[in-house]
């Protein structure tokens, strides 16, 4: 990359170790930013940062607490002297199975590492921009929080509010040159994806269930194949950059058509499909 947006900006990304954290963490780098990477997975984000050099560090941070949380803020402020992006993206599957068997505690770590983390993400980075007057806040929502067919009620609920969070967030923070945006990711090609949580599936494991999913999106949505990590974190980065500018409070859908419905030829029979005219 030749264009460097991000040059002489200052960001942290939770959930920075792996999946699209990690993709984005190399992205805002080689854009020339430098980056607080936070997570609970040591090794690999301790290795990621060794990686990407003088510009990147990794922190430690359960985004269930809000300390954790705030600890990441006062890194880069420490370290860089400032904070100009903030991608909350942390998450993890949370609560499955019946929605009348589920926990008390179920639900409280779904939501918190979901859905609070957000607001925590939001309420420690804010003053340091407002001081500022400029930031970009981005968060990782998802398109169970614009559907409620595709994912597990609580996911769906806890992304559906930070859609919310980030339209009500953007209207009281536009005034201090801070834009509020999120992303609503379909299937990705992620440990989350191949059924991952907070627990580590192996290589070999990840990546026979990911192969089995690419399968089976490749045939079920318009654009016919599995997203990738860096095809979110080049949207992350353009919501970063001062590209955009102009836009605060939306909800990025990235998806490959998937909200859309089936692929065009396998809609009932009664559409209409428009081939060619002969000879044309």
């Amino acid at each position: 990359m030749t264009d460097r947006r991000l040059t002489g900006k200052v960001a942290v990304i939770t959930g920075g170790a792996s999946g699209i954290g990690a993709a984005t963490a190399q992205r805002f780098v080689a854009e020339g930013a430098r980056v607080v990477i936070g997570d609970l997975q040591d090794a690999p984000g301790a290795d990621l940062a060794a990686a990407l050099g003088d510009a990147a560090c990794y922190r430690h941070a359960n985004v269930a607490r809000e300390d954790d949380v705030a600890g990441l803020v006062a890194e880069a402020v420490d370290r860089w002297g400032r904070l100009d992006v903030l991608f909350n993206n942390a998450g993890f599957v949370g609560a499955t199975g019946s929605f009348d068997d589920t926990s008390e505690a179920e639900y409280d770590l779904t939501m918190n590492v979901l859905l609070k983390s957000v607001f925590f993400g939001i309420k420690h980075a804010a003053p340091v921009m407002r001081a500022q007057r400029s930031g970009s806040i981005v968060s990782t929502a998802s398109v169970c929080g614009l559907t409620p067919s595709i994912g597990t009620h609580l996911y769906n609920v806890a992304k559906a509010g930070v859609v919310m969070m980030t339209k009500s967030l953007a209207l009281e923070l536009a005034e201090f040159g801070i834009r509020v945006n999120c992303v609503c990711p379909g299937y990705v090609a992620t440990g989350l994806a191949a059924g991952g949580s907070l627990t580590d599936l192996g290589p070999e494991k990840t990546a026979e269930r990911l192969a089995t999913t690419r399968a089976r999106m490749a045939s079920s949505q318009p654009i016919q194949r599995m997203g990738e990590p860096d095809d979110v974190a080049a949207l992350v980065t353009w919501l970063a950059s001062d590209e955009s500018s102009w836009i605060t409070g939306t909800a990025q859908v990235i998806d490959g058509g998937l909200t859309l419905g089936k692929p065009w030829r396998k809609q009932p029979s009664t559409v209409t499909v428009h081939r060619p005219l002969a000879g044309a």
